[in-house]
């Protein structure tokens, strides 16, 4: 995956490691999702990365978007809209907002429907280096342990994934430099403790 900016993927999509998904650590990215709600409404995860010890999820409770980023399973912050999506087909957006100025900083999250801004909140810390070993990246369902406690695994949407955009956003140099040296430092650490 190494100098993609850009990964689109499918409803069915699951256990994708993070060597074979898009790293969206350390730096601004949109999620663009395009679904279709049935008319008795739905809920379930729309993409997934990782679990209970650290990720984040895109995904309908109550038929309501919202979003969870968990900081290595000891805070959660969660961003959601205050109302459900009407039946037929909707478009969910969400911006990942990073501060910049060095690796595992915070970030603004907003929420769009169908272009129109829902909710906004503020992710005060993120993992900088790797999510998890053994959980990956989900598309309609959040497999292994739940990223929010909020819902129980695997939490299969009930609607429709038409498909799933994650788009990375222009890095300062600083900011890319000091992200690539974080990442040599975990995968050393990772190496030394295999």
């Amino acid at each position: 995956m190494a100098g993609r900016t850009s990964l689109t993927v499918h409803e069915g999509m699951l256990g994708m490691s993070e060597n074979v998904f898009i790293n969206t650590k350390n730096r601004s990215h949109v999620i663009t999702a395009d679904v279709e709600i049935p008319k008795a409404g739905t809920s379930g995860a729309i993409l997934a990365q990782a679990g209970r010890f650290g990720g984040w999820s895109l995904y309908l409770k109550d038929g309501k978007p919202t979003y969870t980023y968990n900081f290595l399973g000891l805070q959660r912050f969660t961003i959601s809209a205050p109302q459900g999506l009407p039946a037929g087909k909707s478009t969910i957006r969400f911006e990942f907002a990073y501060d910049g100025g060095g690796i595992g900083k915070g970030a603004v999250g907003t929420l769009f429907v169908n272009g129109k801004s829902v909710a906004t909140g503020r992710i005060d810390r993120t993992q900088c280096c790797g999510f998890s070993a053994d959980e990956g990246a989900d598309v309609g369902a959040d497999e292994g342990t739940p990223v929010t406690e909020a819902y129980k695994v695997p939490f299969k949407f009930s609607g429709k994934i038409s498909q799933v955009t994650i788009e990375l956003k222009e890095m300062k140099k600083a900011d890319s430099e000091e992200a690539a040296e974080g990442r040599k430092a975990a995968m050393l650490k990772r190496g030394l403790s295999d």
